[in-house]
């Protein structure tokens, strides 16, 4: 029978073995249309530099961007019953997070790890985009009080960064809990006395908005972030009126006071390490 493993097997896998998939070289600005390099549009953190459109940022990228390096410590998430509703549209909601699981190597739309930035120690709470569209379930609830927790417990400054289309329409009113729980987490974070800073991404919307992403110390944002809770459309069918074609992004809601300031990517590091600092000095 050697002949088979010897012979046949190595010719037999060989045929079969899928062909890798090329790496994409180039890719287009979803902006303006632009051909960026791919080395150079991930160099500046998925920023086009013809356009400065910021382009989403995994949990994982953002994480490994904002901290130092050699200084991220995960924190494990507690599991959660992943379909408590048993809900299903044209598809089971059972087989959507599994497929968001396969496609993001993540178990839910939060990531939360301890780190330092530029030396100063935080609790970062990071929202992926690409799973279900960051929305906002039991798991992802039970993350930020969690990080809220360890924010307390080790004395230091919590930031989150959404990016969520809102809550989860597949586990309902589950969902729907996790704005007056996160809620209660973030003012335990205050009560603490501890600093809260939210950094608003594209695009923060729907029950996200309407809770922890807005009762932030100091509210930042990213060039061109869509913030709200109903959708344009929406507003425009209810309100009967054209809105300004800046309406919802985050220099509109600057100059409206809902945001305190936008910075772009490159500069996110060291602002958000010289507020930690300054907003620290009296506790430390």
């Amino acid at each position: 029978m050697n002949w088979i493993k010897e012979t046949v097997l190595p010719k037999f896998k060989a045929f079969v073995k899928t062909k890798e998939p090329e790496k994409v070289l180039w890719i287009k600005c979803k902006s303006c249309s632009q051909m960026i390099f791919h080395k150079e549009f991930y160099e500046s953190f998925n920023v086009c530099k013809a356009c400065d459109f910021h382009d989403h940022l995994s949990a994982k990228e953002r994480i490994n961007f904002i901290f130092d390096k050699n200084s991220v410590e995960e924190i494990i998430l507690p599991k959660v019953k992943s379909d408590p509703l048993d809900f299903k549209d044209k598809k089971k909601y059972s087989d959507r997070l599994k497929e968001a699981q396969n496609k993001t190597s993540l178990d839910d739309a939060l990531v939360v790890s301890y780190g330092l930035i530029n030396g100063q120690p935080a609790i970062l709470a990071c929202f992926d985009f690409s799973f279900m569209a960051g929305s906002m379930g039991r798991y992802v609830g039970d993350g930020l009080i969690l990080a809220s927790k360890e924010a307390i417990k080790r004395k230091c400054s919590l930031i989150v960064v959404p990016s969520s289309g809102g809550a989860r329409m597949q586990e309902g009113i589950f969902s729907l809990m996790q704005m007056p729980r996160s809620t209660i987490a973030i003012n335990n974070v205050k009560k603490a006395k501890l600093p809260y800073i939210v950094l608003l991404a594209n695009p923060t919307t729907g029950g996200v908005t309407a809770s922890f992403a807005m009762l932030g110390d100091v509210h930042i944002a990213e060039p061109g972030a869509i913030i709200g809770f109903a959708g344009r459309r929406v507003i425009e069918e209810t309100v009967k009126e054209k809105l300004p074609d800046d309406f919802q992004t985050a220099e509109y809601l600057k100059s409206h006071g809902m945001v305190d300031i936008v910075i772009p990517r490159s500069e996110q590091r060291l602002k958000i390490s010289n507020l930690l600092r300054s907003l620290t000095h009296s506790i430390n």
